[in-house]
């Protein structure tokens, strides 16, 4: 384990300390926040019951089709784009500002097309998920040596093996950054589709125990839903981290 990872398990240890003793002196009461000993305690009843089991699957399920589908799709889009000099030009500015559009306003639009139902919450993480993945696609096209693109003309390579066998593994830690910015963009639109129009799902449990002021259950599911997508962000860092250790960017 090295500094970096110490520090930051130090940090978040420190913060839970800081909350627990904050509850315990009664800072913050009950109705306003269970402490973490008692959230961990709730979250192991709640896991051993096995109330939360379908709507974990439920999300883990959503959240991974709308990855795929940004990733896959995303980096098809990159390449046209990154290939095709006139789309290009008419489509980076779209790609530039799109972030700063409110996507939630959609949210009707997706209930609309495709019904209340998993494939809006999918359709939902995909437009947030796939930009990201587009543009870093295109930014590691861009960054690829020129002289694996003359190899690869010298070979008389056609398109579609240029783009695997040489581009996509060259242009391999920018893609990555993309797949994080998938993963991150497509989890937040996922579970915050829960939150307004799902009948199912972690963000769906989360916001029925808000508002029935149910502390113990709400935590506990934040608390599961924390965990789980910090586990997932570390597994992404690691694997970017080591992947640019070995082209020497790091």
């Amino acid at each position: 384990m090295n500094l970096v990872t110490t520090l930051r398990i130090a940090v978040i240890a420190g913060a839970a300390l800081l909350v627990e003793l904050l509850c315990r002196l009664n800072v913050i009461t009950p109705f306003t926040m269970t402490s973490p000993s008692n959230t961990f305690v709730n979250l192991v009843h709640l896991l051993a019951s096995g109330k939360p089991w379908p709507d974990l699957t439920f999300t883990l399920v959503n959240t991974l089709a709308a990855i795929l589908v940004s990733v896959v799709v995303g980096f098809v889009l990159g390449v046209l784009i990154q290939r095709i000099p006139r789309l290009r030009r008419v489509v980076s500015p779209l790609l530039a500002a799109y972030y700063a559009v409110p996507t939630f306003v959609f949210y009707p639009l997706m209930i609309v097309l495709l019904g209340l139902n998993r494939l809006s919450l999918i359709a939902i993480g995909v437009t947030l998920g796939l930009i990201g993945m587009i543009v870093s696609t295109i930014d590691g096209m861009d960054r690829i040596p020129r002289v694996f693109l003359k190899t690869a003309a010298t070979y008389r390579m056609s398109p579609v093996a240029r783009t695997f066998l040489v581009a996509l593994p060259a242009a391999t830690p920018h893609l990555i950054t993309g797949i994080k910015l998938a993963v991150t963009y497509s989890i937040t639109g996922v579970i915050a589709g829960e939150f307004i129009l799902s009948v199912a799902g972690l963000g769906r449990g989360i916001a029925v125990a808000y508002n029935d002021l149910d502390n113990k259950t709400m935590y506990a599911l934040l608390a599961l839903l924390l965990t789980s997508v910090t586990v997932v962000n570390v597994g992404i860092h690691e694997w970017e981290r080591r992947v640019y250790a070995r082209w020497g960017l790091r």
